[in-house]
């Protein structure tokens, strides 16, 4: 009966080892039913507090049930869950206080949506492993405290609207509006008045006055996204707001404070377009304070399964199905694509796959036609020189090497449970020497 309820059951003992571990509670954890029952249940759900203030362990302390608390766990691929759980006691039947139980349920749909409406982002939104952008998000909070110019250069699909907002959530402007600004979508005249407003009588439409997006975003933050774009002449406008911090509405005689933080974002080299002349160099220094560089994704491709991860996560909410993952062949096709789109093209895979799979897993035929069709075969296809399980077992392999044969760092760098590596280990048969327990 337990395994037909949505929401995740368990029950321990007065030890608090688990007894009883139902299939939603896999399913959200992450870990096996006979890796987590005999375990102590701190172990099994690794959240905040769940060691030193276990709710469950209170209930089976004093009596008192808990109901609808919220908090959050690690599940076995490192990802951070939020869940609402309520808790109780258990009873013989003569009435001895033999455990507890708890009922959990996954937020993490209700958490996206809130997020949408909210539109504020936190640094663990942004989805990434890999050492080269695990490194430029170590700096983020730092940037984040500031309040300094901030420039994000990428390719287009990399995040970088995304990163720019995970500032924002993290600054001290965090309660105040983030304005996004596609510049390279607007002419220079609707430019301008997108971004300074109007008074009413500045040109013929103008009936009344419209605030811009300098307004919109007073206290808070503005990301213009494409800046590389922009013409000589709102270079020269923007320019004036960066050194005097106000701006004139067009038909305005008046100037207005401009109290904003600037992020900037573009997929062209400004170093190069300083160079010929197409963008001004002392905007450039004052856009150019602080500046992150975002690696395309066939440079990191070591996330993309925690992408394609993601992904089915996001499709099976909004689609109400219940796909697990991919196919080897599958995933060997989609871990061989370049991605000129990046990250966004991903995405767009993921969601082209979702529209044809009706099974559990999607498979290679699921994927658009270009990489439906490419010639491959799970015993014979090759990234690059090296089999999907010889770069597994690589990956694994350096990842250990790198944590100095820790296995709990290593799995956790993997985003896997420890049970789950020490299994890939002997699967693999990689030896490794724990230097650690």
């Amino acid at each position: 009966m337990l395994d037909c309820v949505a929401d995740g059951v368990f029950t321990v003992d007065c030890q608090r080892r688990i007894t009883c571990f139902n299939r939603a509670a896999e399913e959200i954890t992450g870990v096996p039913r006979d890796e987590a029952v005999g375990k102590l249940c701190h172990e099994v759900f690794k959240g905040r507090g769940c060691e030193t203030k276990c709710a469950l362990f209170e209930t089976i302390r004093t009596g008192r049930r808990v109901v609808c608390m919220g908090c959050s766990i690690i599940n076995a691929r490192g990802r951070r869950v939020p869940l609402s759980i309520s808790t109780a006691i258990l009873k013989d039947r003569e009435g001895n206080v033999i455990g507890g139980v708890e009922t959990f349920r996954d937020l993490s749909e209700i958490e996206r949506l809130r997020k949408e409406l909210e539109r504020q982002y936190t640094f663990a939104d942004i989805v990434a492993r890999s050492d080269a952008m695990r490194s430029l998000l170590d700096t983020i909070p730092r940037i984040a405290e500031s309040s300094s110019n901030v420039l994000i250069e990428g390719e287009s699909g990399t995040g970088k609207e995304l990163v720019a907002r995970a500032i924002h959530g993290h600054s001290p402007r965090r309660e105040k509006p983030f304005v996004a600004v596609n510049c390279a979508a607007l002419p220079d005249s609707l430019l301008e008045s997108e971004l300074f407003g109007y008074k009413a009588g500045a040109f013929t439409d103008a009936t009344r006055d419209k605030p811009g997006r300098f307004d919109a975003a007073q206290g808070g933050t503005l990301f213009l996204d494409e800046i590389g774009d922009v013409s000589p002449a709102m270079q020269a406008k923007l320019l004036r707001v960066l050194q005097e911090r106000v701006f004139e509405p067009l038909g305005s005689v008046e100037s207005r404070r401009a109290d904003v933080r600037l992020i900037t974002a573009t997929n062209r080299d400004l170093d190069r377009r300083v160079g010929e002349g197409a963008f001004r160099q002392d905007l450039y220094y004052r856009l150019n304070v602080v500046r992150l560089c975002l690696p395309p994704l066939r440079s990191r491709r070591g996330d993309i399964p925690l992408l394609v991860d993601h992904f089915i996560s996001k499709f099976n909410a909004l689609s109400g199905k219940n796909i697990t993952g991919a196919s080897e062949r599958a995933m060997l096709r989609i871990m061989q694509h370049d991605y000129p789109g990046n990250i966004r093209e991903l995405e767009n895979i993921i969601e082209h796959a979702f529209v044809l799979c009706l099974g559990g897993i999607i498979e290679a035929e699921h994927l658009p036609l270009e990489l439906a069709q490419q010639d491959s075969s799970p015993a014979e296809s090759r990234v690059g020189s090296i089999t999907l399980r010889e770069m597994e077992t690589l990956h694994i392999a350096e990842t250990l090497r790198r944590h100095k044969g820790n296995r709990d760092a290593a799995a956790n760098a993997l985003g896997i449970h420890r049970a789950t590596l020490f299994r890939k280990l002997k699967t693999l048969r990689i030896a490794s020497e724990d230097s650690s327990n």
